[in-house]
């Protein structure tokens, strides 16, 4: 889970945030007269995050581009379905 903290308590505690972020994998939102700034998060997260950026190839990323519509899981069972008769 997110922790909040203000941007004056983030600056105090920094060393400390860092190695719990480091060692702990907790994350952090930075936060300056209540509106969201910056995170923390450990440099294991931020690689995840930079990935999940990259452009997706193929037939996964498609499958990824139809998770929302609504029908996709019974379109799928259909193919499945046609591909087992003969």
């Amino acid at each position: 889970m997110t922790e909040t903290i203000n941007v004056a308590d983030a600056k105090k505690h920094l060393s400390e945030l860092m190695s719990r972020v480091a060692y702990n994998r907790e994350r952090f939102l930075v936060q300056r007269r209540g509106k969201p700034m910056a995170a923390l998060v450990s440099a294991e997260d931020l690689v995840m995050l930079e990935q999940q950026e990259a452009p997706a190839r193929g037939l996964l990323s498609a499958a990824g581009a139809c998770a929302d519509f609504d029908g996709f899981d019974l379109m799928i069972e259909n193919i499945y379905l046609q591909r087992e008769r003969p």
